[in-house]
């Protein structure tokens, strides 16, 4: 079942954050620390409660195993469109039960809510080190808008 994030479900998605952090830590240690946190409690108190960063999360016999995590965007500048974007800012499912379509259903479900609220695009950031959610993003139909490169200075 997906429903919309609760205060109550704060230390799961704290817990699911920090799996994404083990993984990204992992994949580029240059970037990311060992330990840490994307968002404080208060932080995620203020996303959930906020209307232009709706959270949701999956429910499996009563227990969150997975959140998507939005922002609304608006386009500025007098060179681009004023479209609304849909940003995913995370999506995480618990490790021990990936593969089981639970991903796909909440960016599924993210995807609707787009349509259904008027949003021009849903647009996400993906890591080169994380090849697996390359994969996903590419099989949920998802194409490359831009590419960011970079360029190490003191290696």
């Amino acid at each position: 079942m997906i429903r919309k994030a609760e205060k109550g479900d704060i230390p799961t998605i704290e817990t699911l954050l920090g799996q994404i952090l083990a993984l990204h830590h992992a994949g580029r240690p240059d970037l990311f620390r060992a330990r840490g946190s994307k968002y404080s409690p208060e932080a995620l108190e203020r996303i959930i409660d906020a209307m232009e960063t709706p959270v949701f999360v999956y429910e499996l016999d009563g227990q969150v195993v997975g959140y998507i995590m939005c922002q609304e965007q608006q386009a500025r500048g007098d060179a681009l469109q004023p479209v609304r974007t849909l940003y995913i800012d995370d999506l995480c499912v618990e490790t021990q039960v990936q593969g089981k379509g639970i991903g796909r259903q909440l960016f599924q479900f993210a995807m609707a809510y787009a349509k259904a609220n008027g949003f021009y695009n849903v647009t996400l950031h993906a890591w080169q080190c994380n090849p697996s959610a390359m994969a996903f993003y590419e099989a949920m139909g998802l194409q490359t808008q831009y590419t960011c490169l970079e360029w190490i200075v003191n290696q």
